[in-house]
């Protein structure tokens, strides 16, 4: 690779550092080339880049970013794992296979300005997916309005169930 290449290679990859949320470094040593193609196309599905850089490179096109902050752990062989929309998905997926499969090591992660743990990133990855929290929360926001129209509801139902027993007894009497 050229040093022509290797700048383009710097300017492609920090504008996608730049746009991610979550990025996550694993040390992909000893997986073979069948795991890693199981690997990419279980990320692929679900909208997740892996990209194997060297670490020179990975350091240059991290500066400014999120992913800055794992440039400490920037040393053997890496792979970066990005995603720009869902956090939780990476993590999932990494965590997933991680246990499936030894030889992935998960090193570090980066998210909202902050580093992630190994610990932390597993955690992530119990979070049901972001679909899955939206309809939660719709479904808790819809809950609150209809719970308020019931009980509005059932005052004037109840005042006529007192005038109706009312009326009963007066018709007895």
């Amino acid at each position: 690779m050229n040093l022509s290449e290797k700048k383009e290679l710097v300017q492609l990859l920090n504008a996608r550092l730049s746009e991610t949320s979550i990025s996550i470094l694993v040390n992909y040593k000893g997986l073979d080339v069948e795991s890693m193609t199981k690997l990419r196309s279980d990320l692929r599905n679900e909208g997740v880049k892996l990209k194997v850089v060297k670490n020179t490179l990975l350091s240059m096109a991290s500066r400014g970013t999120d992913s800055a902050l794992m440039e400490d752990y920037f040393s053997g062989p890496n792979a970066i794992v990005t995603c720009s929309d869902d956090p939780v998905s990476p993590a999932r997926i990494i965590a997933k296979f991680a246990e499936n499969n030894n030889k992935l090591g998960i090193k570090v992660g980066a998210m909202n300005g902050k580093t992630l743990s190994v610990e932390e990133i597993k955690a992530l990855a119990k979070l049901p997916g972001r679909e899955v929290l939206l309809s939660q929360l719709l479904s808790t926001m819809n809950g609150v309005p209809t719970a308020m129209v019931r009980v509005l509801a059932e005052v004037p139902k109840s005042l006529l169930n007192v005038l109706n027993a009312i009326e009963d007894q007066k018709k007895a009497a």
